[in-house]
């Protein structure tokens, strides 16, 4: 794990490939999720071999990230990505999320204009909703599997439930009918977090160009390693395409 600091976090990221590539890979995890998840590290350590420097990180607050949890917000994690573009040389950037952090791949693609390319997987452009876990005292109380894959062991967060109120003024839907940057949809067709419709209606209802892919997937493709090669093939032949 290596920790660095930017204006205003300190953030700990998994980083690989070439300081002085000539383009950059941010692989964003989804809610409460973690860098250091397969998926993630799957993707920094492919994308990375094709000549980005690629880069995961935990957002502000959670896991290896120093702070309070509530630091963690989308406002938060949206600043995180800025900074990181910055501290990293402003280099053309490709952003990759999973479910949520697909949703904020979106946002920050469209508003930064150091991202050429943004990839959501399995993710809705509505605001993220109350319930995955039990509710207590003004926060959500939500277990996450320890990394890689153990379900054995689980980290347990409470989040505050600022997070929701701060996640509402937050939908990508509107400004994606006029983002004309290179956008690509995948959907898990074992899914059932993410409708069906939502990454459709994200998909019809942007502005070219745009790319709609299904995989045989559960919305957690982390699980399979499989699952997890085949989403780089997609991504890298996405880049390739445009």
């Amino acid at each position: 794990m290596e920790l660095i600091k930017t204006p205003s976090f300190e953030l700990a990221i998994y980083k690989r490939g070439n300081e002085n590539a000539e383009r950059f890979m941010l692989c964003l995890p989804g809610r409460l999720d973690t860098k250091d998840y397969p998926n993630m590290r799957g993707h920094v350590d492919y994308f990375s071999k094709k000549g980005y420097l690629a880069v995961s990180f935990d957002p502000p607050g959670t896991w290896e990230s120093p702070g309070d949890i509530e630091l963690y917000t989308m406002t938060n994690y949206l600043k995180a990505i800025d900074e990181l573009i910055v501290y990293f040389g402003n280099k053309p950037t490709v952003l990759i999320g999973h479910s949520r952090g697909g949703t904020i791949a979106m946002i920050a693609g469209i508003k930064n204009k150091s991202v050429t390319h943004f990839i959501a997987v399995m993710s809705s452009t509505s605001p993220s909703q109350i319930g995955w876990g039990e509710l207590k005292d003004d926060v959500e109380i939500t277990l996450r599997d320890m990394p890689p894959n153990d379900s054995e062991h689980k980290k347990t967060f409470y989040l505050p439930l600022n997070y929701f109120k701060d996640a509402e003024q937050y939908n990508p839907l509107e400004a994606l009918r006029t983002c004309t940057k290179p956008k690509l949809f995948i959907r898990g067709t074992k899914d059932t977090v993410i409708d069906l419709e939502e990454i459709k209606e994200a998909y019809e209802n942007s502005a070219d160009p745009k790319v709609y892919r299904e995989i045989n997937s559960e919305h957690d493709y982390r699980l399979d390693v499989t699952v997890v090669e085949e989403v780089n093939k997609i991504v890298g032949e996405f880049l390739s395409s445009f």
